[in-house]
């Protein structure tokens, strides 16, 4: 009989979820399903090839028995290296007031990136580098790139299908002592482990998109609730957004955007008379009061602590599964 977690129940008769797993050494591609995972025939080495090449097959898994319990293999990040991996920052109307900007205004859309090589598995460990007091956390929807983009487009909610493959789970880990007084979102962002994806891709039917906008996000720490916020409050939604990076960036097939985060994270800014008033100190006196009111901030992850997060729609019918991060020393 094969062994069925609490994770995977209520998993049939919604969006297809399609998982990178390993086993004796091997990286395989399966379906899951409430009972298992149905592995894919074909070997695909990228999630670009999965993406181009693997879609018969994966239907045709969806539609057998699992024979792979999901408890007996490690489950890998389900999306492959080289990438890009494009984000969006201050996306969530709260998590703009947290950080004293007008979310009707919608003066800019704020685009950054993190390097590929922070992807980690969905289900493991992150280190704190021993440099970084500030680590924080961002809950985010991600969109994994269906097919390339080499000049501007214009998607519309119609047309989103043709560019977006799948959506998963990520956690944009931020070194917020980097990120800030060094202004390099880049580095801030990218250590090695600071981007777990998955735990797999879920691949929408064209009807489905509609629920990009109304999927919730809840991420706690050690149990705790910290980020909780639905899609429906994004600022810039995926279609406009997904034109606008059109006109700065290429895209290829298995590239990520990652949407924004929910309010909530560790990180607060001070209130705007006071910013203005701090604003005025040297910047090496500014950045040192910053840092320090900081780090009494008890929110900031720690060794030890144990990050979950959940992405799903409220009628069950989309669910992108669980992330469980450890945080290493």
């Amino acid at each position: 009989m094969t062994e069925t977690t609490t994770e995977q129940k209520g998993l049939e008769n919604m969006a297809t979820n399609i998982a990178r797993y390993e086993t004796e050494g091997t990286a395989y591609w399966g379906v899951v399903s409430a009972s298992g995972i149905s592995p894919l025939d074909g070997v695909y080495p990228t999630t670009a090839a999965l993406i181009e090449q693997g879609e018969a097959d994966w239907r045709a898994a969806s539609g057998k028995a699992a024979s792979v319990p999901m408890v007996s293999v490690k489950i890998l990040s389900p999306v492959t290296a080289p990438c890009r991996v494009y984000c969006q920052g201050a996306n969530y109307r709260q998590h703009m007031i947290e950080s004293g900007m007008d979310p009707d205004a919608k003066l800019f859309n704020m685009f950054f990136t993190k390097s590929d090589a922070s992807i980690s598995p969905a289900r493991g460990s992150v280190q704190r580098p021993k440099h970084v007091m500030l680590l924080d956390y961002e809950i985010e929807l991600a969109l994994v790139f269906r097919r390339p983009i080499s000049s501007s487009v214009a998607v519309t909610q119609d047309t989103l299908k043709e560019y977006v493959f799948a959506v998963t789970i990520a956690n944009d880990l931020s070194a917020r002592d980097v990120q800030l007084p060094q202004m390099q979102f880049f580095k801030g962002k990218s250590y090695r482990g600071f981007c777990p994806i998955g735990p797999w891709l879920t691949v929408l039917e064209p009807d489905e998109f509609a629920y990009l906008d109304q999927l919730e996000l809840q991420l706690s720490v050690n149990g705790s609730p910290r980020q909780r916020d639905t899609t429906k409050n994004l600022v810039f939604k995926p279609a406009e957004t997904i034109s606008e990076l059109s006109t700065i960036a290429n895209v290829r097939p298995g590239d990520v955007l990652l949407t924004g985060t929910p309010s909530g994270c560790a990180l607060r800014v001070p209130p705007a008379p006071i910013r203005r008033l701090l604003q005025l100190l040297p910047e090496r006196q500014f950045w040192n009061l910053f840092i320090k009111a900081q780090r009494r901030r008890p929110q900031y992850l720690q060794p030890g602590d144990v990050i979950n997060a959940y992405i799903h729609s409220a009628d069950g019918r989309i669910d992108l599964g669980e992330q469980i991060t450890n945080v290493l020393s």
